[in-house]
């Protein structure tokens, strides 16, 4: 069984060389890959000299990199990675072998901060909210959606569609894998704080909000009757405010002196239900869409139960 370790890098030179290191000792059979995301400093050439296979994706952005490991690497089971040392290299072995033993197609490694610093309250409380979001809607099997460490057999990537940006993949892997009722599990791991010498391209807010954006665009795309009927509902309550005084005054004189509020309670109305019967027809093509999915997804042969893992120089 091939085996690849993915790790995404944007200047990580203090960092990326001891996690290649540490990771071959983990997982000596598997390829280690380091995908350099434009970076200035000196990543590209410590990651080669530690043995990784360096490659290079030039649109800046993390989604872009994993999509285009996702489309150029090919192997059986997939540990993906991010490059700046805070998660522990020490459960790679224990996320694989249970990848393979369950027969899964994802399995996520949720932080435990071992310092206060290492998870900063603003990410953990973010991470925490847009969590409960998404199992609202897409269902609850995560505790820690936005993790950067994930092991996933060659079904998940190979179906994954390599529509991301930025740090928003996340989002999207979760989800994806919700969406085609994937075999998915969740195990802890440490989570460290960074090198002095290594600098994060986290936002709190600006990530966020980003976050947040993608979570609704899948509402819309994935789930369209709960985001039109939300908008149903809104409107039709902002109509109802609009017309109830109008309303109490008709019943009260029989004259409709507010008539431009009238017309406009009455349009918003009218924009309500053009919403929610959007909402019906627009659910009929995401129920068609992941139908589509779902059928690529099986097509796909899944791990074996049965199994030897290849070593790099095996044929």
């Amino acid at each position: 069984m091939r085996i690849a370790v993915l790790i995404p890098c944007h200047n990580e030179e203090a960092s990326v060389g001891t996690m290649v290191r540490d990771l071959a000792m983990v997982v000596p059979e598997a390829d280690i890959y380091v995908y350099d995301n434009g970076s200035s400093d000196r990543t590209t050439a410590v990651a080669a000299a530690a043995g990784a296979l360096v490659r290079h994706e030039s649109i800046p952005g993390k989604g872009y990199v994993v999509c285009r490991m996702f489309s150029e690497i090919d192997a059986d089971v997939y540990l993906l990675i991010d490059g700046d040392a805070t998660y522990d290299t020490g459960c790679a072995r224990a996320m694989i072998e249970q990848l393979i033993k369950d027969r899964l197609d994802m399995i996520c490694a949720a932080r435990i901060d071992e310092t206060p610093q290492a998870y900063r309250r603003g990410h953990r409380f973010g991470n925490s909210l847009l969590t409960k979001m998404v199992a609202m809607v897409f269902g609850n099997r995560f505790h820690d959606m936005l993790t950067g460490y994930r092991a996933f057999s060659r079904r998940f990537v190979k179906s994954f569609p390599t529509l991301s940006k930025g740090f928003e993949i996340e989002t999207q892997l979760t989800v994806h894998a919700l969406q085609m009722q994937m075999r998915v599990a969740e195990i802890p791991t440490p989570y460290f704080e960074r090198t002095q010498s290594s600098l994060s391209k986290l936002h709190t807010f600006k990530d966020g909000w980003r976050i947040l954006r993608v979570i609704a665009r899948l509402i819309k795309d994935e789930r369209p009757l709960i985001f039109f009927s939300t908008v149903f509902l809104l409107l039709a309550t902002l109509s109802v405010v609009l017309a109830w005084p109008v309303i109490v005054e008709f019943m009260e004189t029989g004259l409709v002196p507010r008539l431009p509020t009238a017309i406009l309670s009455t349009g918003i109305m009218l924009l309500a239900f053009l919403s929610l019967f959007s909402g019906i027809v627009l659910d009929t093509v995401a129920q068609g869409r992941r139908e589509s999915k779902r059928l690529h997804y099986i097509a796909i042969p899944p791990l074996p139960t049965d199994v030897t893992v290849a070593g790099k120089d095996s044929p």
